[in-house]
């Protein structure tokens, strides 16, 4: 693994620099940790508003899969009220609430995810943990991606997040797979700060949660 090969050898799971992924590893943690500490005032804050606007528990808990397709349980604030036929609450459109939406819109539901951060189930940087379902779904080259750990933000996230269609989505996330490197890393993070702030492709059109991936072949991407 990384930590333990010489630092001009490449890392055999990654075929990247082993110094690099030592390097990253180490900024996870430090990073993350720092964070949770420096913004535990707003993650109480948020929790709070949570509780309150949309109940309890407060953090919404899925498996998602990570490095090698191995499944982890990724930890966010809740944004969705929870399926009550009785209500009418049932699509995700129904069940989407204001409080929700500018939440995701100011990434505020991922704050709980620096501790799969710190954990070392996610990375700051790489791309985003899909739904497993979706696994089956991929093309050889599109499972690539599962190469590296997913990330809390990705070079998708920073071109257009969920405006993009999913075949150029997944093509970014290959590209980053295969050019990763310290200095794309730093340009990803400077990135998703001014796509937060500015609240960019936030949503695919039409939908609040973003587009289902259709998988490839006819009807699908490629």
């Amino acid at each position: 693994m990384g930590i333990g090969t010489p630092g001009g050898m490449p890392d055999v799971a990654t075929g990247r620099p082993a110094a690099y992924e030592a390097g990253k590893r180490v900024v996870d943690v430090v990073a993350s940790a720092l964070a949770l500490v420096v913004l535990s005032p707003v993650v109480a804050a948020v929790a709070v508003l949570v509780a309150v606007r949309l109940g309890r528990p407060v953090v919404f808990r899925q498996e998602r899969p990570g490095r090698g397709g191995e499944l982890f349980t990724v930890v966010k604030f809740r944004t969705m009220l929870d399926v009550d036929e009785s209500r009418g609450v049932v699509t995700n459109e129904q069940r989407m609430t204001p409080v929700g939406s500018w939440l995701r819109a100011c990434s505020l539901d991922e704050l709980p995810s620096l501790w799969n951060v710190l954990r070392g189930d996610m990375s700051l940087v790489g791309p985003r943990p899909l739904l497993p379902r979706y696994l089956p779904l991929f093309t050889p080259e599109q499972r690539r991606r599962h190469e590296v750990r997913p990330g809390l933000t990705g070079l998708a996230q920073v071109s257009g997040r969920n405006s993009l269609d999913w075949g150029r989505r997944l093509e970014l996330d290959v590209h980053y797979v295969d050019h990763r490197c310290a200095r794309l890393d730093a340009a990803i993070l400077a990135r998703t700060v001014l796509t937060v702030l500015r609240r960019e492709g936030i949503r695919s059109e039409g939908c609040p949660v973003g587009e289902p991936f259709p998988g490839a072949g006819p009807g699908g991407v490629s």
